[in-house]
């Protein structure tokens, strides 16, 4: 994230010693460190937060792609209606099924 090397973080000590002094050094370290903890777990929670939603979206979209591709709901009602259709009309000739005939030897 931040490209800070050794040198820098050594100057930023010095300089944190000569202003606060020795006695609240410390205290500050501490304090800096809690802070840095919580705001690291608060991004943490959030980072978190989004994959579970993330994921919640994906799974219900899978979830609606495959309601709609198990739905047989349009194609049975359309067979049927074909069906109905045959069996209503007066002339039409009955569809059979062809049979195999056995083989003559």
């Amino acid at each position: 994230m931040f490209d800070i090397g050794f040198s820098e973080i050594a100057l930023i000590a010095v300089v944190a010693l000569l202003v606060l002094g020795p006695e609240r050094l410390p205290k500050v370290a501490r304090t800096a460190g809690a802070l840095m903890r919580r705001a690291r777990s608060s991004w943490d929670n959030v980072r978190s937060e989004i994959e579970r939603e993330l994921a919640a979206e994906d799974l219900r979209k899978t979830i609606q792609a495959t309601r709609q591709a198990a739905d047989i709901g349009p194609d049975l009602r359309a067979a049927a209606a074909d069906i109905d259709a045959a069996a209503k009309s007066p002339g039409a000739p009955a569809q059979t099924v062809p049979t195999s005939t056995p083989p003559n030897e």
